[in-house]
């Protein structure tokens, strides 16, 4: 992709060569016909870099727009708003999606090959909204994923006592991990075939947390959930938790909970308003549920068992 000439000054001509690789532009070659003075070369570096800083997509569910290189050394993400999200009128809920590690890297195309914002894309109606990084690899952050909700809530109509998170796999991994770390944000969460890698969990059990995890697990052993289920049980602070283990489940079988209206209803039923925080029991999410979404989703990817 080349634009040019950009800018003139008398004779000078200055052409910019772009790359495009998913939703990422990048500046490949800057090629000068003339003299060109510093201060116009800058000005189109600068222009460049905050055009580009994100790109936007208007659905008939919503709009998908992608931030890049918002936060120094931050993560780039996914906003999603519902059509009903108006700026400056009532807060919305939001929902923080952390994906596993097959979705990791620099490309944001790949967060949307699946959970929440592929449900979404398939139909799944989900009225809040959605926060979906981009882990380019390793474990999740909680601090980033922090800086990621205050950015969030500095620039969006977020309806702070309704903040929910939940991912799998690696992203099982960094919804507890947050939890651990910052309870008193988060409305409620749920952990798919993940674990924890914080020595002090004890915040955890300050948060309505639904941990499921398959028995057949290859990728992540059902173990690393037990762990954690356990250690609250052993400090007397399991009386927000909720549990699952899905008997014969594989890896890849709990993304479908992504697609499933029950793992939303639960979430929603929480808030930071609720006084005492109590844990909603009276959603139950079967192996009949389960293998209803996937006959509905009609195929299930290969990359969730990689995940």
């Amino acid at each position: 992709m080349v634009i040019g000439p950009f800018l003139k000054q008398k004779s000078s001509d200055v052409c910019i060569h772009l790359q495009r690789s998913g939703p990422t532009t990048t500046i490949k070659k800057i090629v000068f016909v003339n003299d060109l003075n510093m201060r116009n070369i800058l000005l189109v570096l600068v222009f460049f870099a905050s055009s580009l800083s994100s790109m936007a997509q208007k659905t008939e569910k919503g709009n998908f727009i992608t931030k890049t290189n918002v936060m120094p050394g931050g993560y780039n993400f996914w906003v999603y708003t519902p059509n009903e999200y108006e700026i400056d009128k009532h807060p919305l809920p939001l929902v923080i999606f952390l994906h596993g590690a097959s979705l990791c890297g620099n490309n944001l195309q790949r967060v949307r090959r699946y959970g929440v914002l592929d449900a979404i894309d398939r139909g799944k109606i989900i009225p809040t909204l959605v926060i979906a990084p981009q882990n380019p690899g390793g474990a999740w952050s909680p601090q980033k994923i922090n800086d990621l909700l205050e950015w969030t809530k500095a620039n969006y109509m977020v309806d702070t006592t309704r903040v929910y998170v939940l991912g799998m796999s690696l992203g099982g991994y960094g919804t507890m991990d947050f939890v651990a770390v910052y309870p008193e944000k988060v409305a409620a969460a749920m952990a798919l075939c993940g674990g924890c890698s914080r020595n002090d969990i004890s915040g955890i059990g300050k948060v309505p947390m639904w941990i499921m995890h398959g028995t057949a697990d290859r990728a992540v052993s059902v173990k690393q959930s037990e762990v954690v289920v356990n250690k609250l049980k052993e400090q007397g602070n399991d009386k927000l938790l909720r549990y699952d283990w899905v008997q014969g489940g594989s890896h890849g079988l709990l993304a479908r909970l992504f697609y499933l209206q029950k793992t939303y209803d639960w979430l929603f039923s929480h808030s930071l308003n609720d006084k005492p925080r109590t844990v909603d029991r009276h959603f139950e999410i079967s192996r009949e549920d389960i293998n209803q979404t996937y006959q509905e989703l009609r195929r299930l990817p290969s990359w969730y068992d990689n995940d």
